[in-house]
């Protein structure tokens, strides 16, 4: 398969372009990122990117490291849980708020995690919780809710959003919609299964054995 046919799995090359420090983008997000950007600052708002493109393996050492225990397992209300034994469910634990390796939407390039800046208390770590979304940041997200809902936002919008797949909604997760769909036209489910089949990922088993209902659940609902 050709490094181009790769990319929404997070492999291949894209063509990525640095928009902030380390947090890269798709080339051709680029124009109506800053278009954006500047209208948030117009508006008091000072965009900050938390997460940009994310190749596969970085998501693959997420996924492993939340299995292993050595990153915070949340539960569905933002709040850190015990770790499950059981395969099948810590894979669950897992996708409630993380994105299978290889079906992330953050592979395309096209889709980034924004807070305001200006709202940000000195020294502050983010979390992107919800309680962030309806606390420090509820101006910021009250203002993107207004822009996406008049279609006036240069083609982003949120994808994870309440009673659309079974991913719990993110509103600091954006994406540039018109160049994503372009980019999950190949997508295929088999060449996903080939890949978990080949690498070393956490309860693969449980993956391989629910893979076309997890699909069903946390992969195609969000491609939108």
């Amino acid at each position: 398969m050709s490094a181009e046919n790769l990319l929404p799995y997070g492999l291949g090359r894209p063509d990525l372009v640095e928009f902030q420090d380390g947090y890269f983008v798709c080339k051709d997000v680029c124009g109506d990122l800053k278009k954006f950007s500047t209208l948030l600052h117009e508006n008091g708002f000072e965009l900050r990117l938390e997460s940009a493109y994310r190749p596969f393996e970085k998501q693959l050492s997420i996924w492993n490291r939340k299995a292993r225990g050595e990153l915070a397992l949340l539960d569905e209300f933002g709040k850190p849980m015990e770790r499950p034994t059981d395969e099948e469910e810590l894979m669950f634990a897992i996708l409630t708020w993380s994105a299978l390796p290889g079906a992330s939407r953050h592979h395309l390039g096209t889709d980034i995690d924004v807070v305001d800046a200006n709202a940000c208390p000195e020294g502050y770590e983010v979390q992107l919780t919800p309680d962030e979304c309806t606390g420090m940041f509820a101006k910021f997200h009250a203002f993107l809710d207004a822009r996406f809902g008049a279609d006036e936002a240069f083609g982003f919008n949120r994808v994870f959003e309440p009673g659309r797949g079974k991913i719990k909604p993110e509103g600091w997760h954006i994406a540039h919609l018109p160049t994503s769909r372009k980019l999950l036209e190949g997508f295929s489910l088999e060449t996903l299964r080939g890949i978990y089949e080949k690498c070393d990922i956490a309860c693969k088993d449980a993956i391989l054995a629910n893979l076309p209902q997890l699909a069903e659940d946390y992969i195609y609902p969000y491609f939108i």
